[in-house]
């Protein structure tokens, strides 16, 4: 099975960024341990402050690869062009955020890439990454 992560602007901040709300420890920090945890899966990582490069990403997967858990960050709530490459590709996506966007600002709790997501996880911290691996893991 190959699943890809793919973070969007500001998660290369992680561990550094507002660790009340996103922690302190870095994605590359968690990524090895996710690849320890999941070793029978060839798991990949990409990180983006750029919308366009996300978008291609999402191409250049989303016809070989069994998953991805898109975290798209800010992109979330405004990028039309995330969720047209979203529709335009037939591997399924699942939308993680290690925030509960419900419970910050209002401007935050409209994701405009979900409706051609498998699904979301909101608000489990880092562990949200994990568990959508699971999710693809069983299904």
């Amino acid at each position: 099975m190959k699943i890809i992560i793919i973070n969007g602007p500001n998660l290369n901040l992680l561990g550094k960024r507002e660790p009340e709300i996103y922690g302190s420890t870095s994605f590359e920090e968690f990524f090895e341990t996710l690849k320890t945890k999941f070793s029978e899966i060839d798991l990949s990582y990409y990180q983006s402050n750029i919308e366009g490069e996300i978008i291609d990403k999402i191409h250049e997967v989303g016809f070989s690869f069994d998953a991805i858990l898109l975290n798209a960050g800010g992109y979330t709530h405004t990028s039309v062009a995330i969720s047209d490459a979203i529709a335009g590709v037939k591997t399924p996506v699942l939308e993680v955020h290690i925030s509960n966007i419900y419970k910050r600002e209002e401007f935050r709790h409209k994701s405009i890439i979900t409706k051609e997501c498998v699904g979301m996880i909101s608000g489990l911290g880092l562990k949200g990454y994990e568990l959508a691996i699971r999710y693809f893991l069983k299904n």
